[in-house]
C-alpha cells in the first residue's frame, strides 16, 4: 500500500498565509460592499418606488418636474426607463447603479445629468410599447437623420414635464 505523502511544512505555512490573505481581502470586499450597500440603500433600487430616484440629490429635478409631468398619474420611473423583461429590466438597473455609484464616487458624470444611448433606446420602446396603437404609422417608417422619429425627440417633456 503506498502512502500519501503530507506537503512539507514549509509548503503547508506558505498555504495557508495564502489563504489567510484571501480570506481577509474577501472580508474586506464583502464588508466594504455590504456598508456601501446598506449606506447607499441598495434594496431600495429593486423596487418600483420613484422616491429611489432621489437618493442621489442628482436626480432632484427630475423627480420633481415628473411629479408635475402627465405621466405622474400612470407611470414610474422603471415604466419608462428600464425594459419590462426580468432579465433585461435587472441588468439595466445593475448597469446604471454601476455607472452611477462610479460617477458619483468619483465626480466624473456629466452635470446636468444626460441620458445614455442604451437608455434611450429603452425609453423609445417603452413609449411604442405603451403608445403602439397611437404611433403604429409613424415608428414603422424609419427617419431619415438618426432618431428622426423617435419619440422623445418631439415629446421630450412628456415624462418630466416642461422643458428645464
Amino acid at each position: 500500500m503506498r502512502q500519501m505523502r503530507s506537503p512539507s511544512p514549509i509548503a503547508a505555512g506558505r498555504l495557508s498565509l495564502a489563504g489567510i490573505i484571501l480570506a481577509a481581502l474577501a472580508g474586506v470586499f464583502i464588508g466594504v460592499g455590504g456598508f456601501t450597500f446598506v449606506e447607499a440603500r441598495g434594496w431600495s433600487y429593486l423596487s418600483n418606488n420613484p422616491k429611489t430616484c432621489v437618493n442621489c440629490h442628482i436626480m432632484r429635478e427630475q423627480f420633481d418636474s415628473w411629479q408635475k409631468s402627465s405621466h405622474h398619474a400612470v407611470a414610474v420611473c422603471n415604466d419608462c426607463h428600464v425594459p419590462h423583461e426580468f432579465l433585461g429590466k435587472y441588468w439595466m438597473k445593475a448597469e446604471h447603479g454601476l455607472r452611477h455609484s462610479w460617477g458619483f464616487t468619483f465626480q466624473n458624470f456629466h452635470e446636468p445629468i444626460q441620458i445614455k444611448e442604451s437608455s434611450l433606446a429603452a425609453v423609445e420602446a417603452n413609449c411604442v410599447r405603451c403608445h403602439g396603437a397611437l404611433v403604429s404609422e409613424i415608428t414603422r417608417h424609419s427617419g431619415v437623420e438618426k432618431g428622426a422619429n423617435q419619440c422623445v425627440r418631439c415629446h421630450g417633456s412628456v415624462g418630466h414635464g416642461a422643458n428645464r
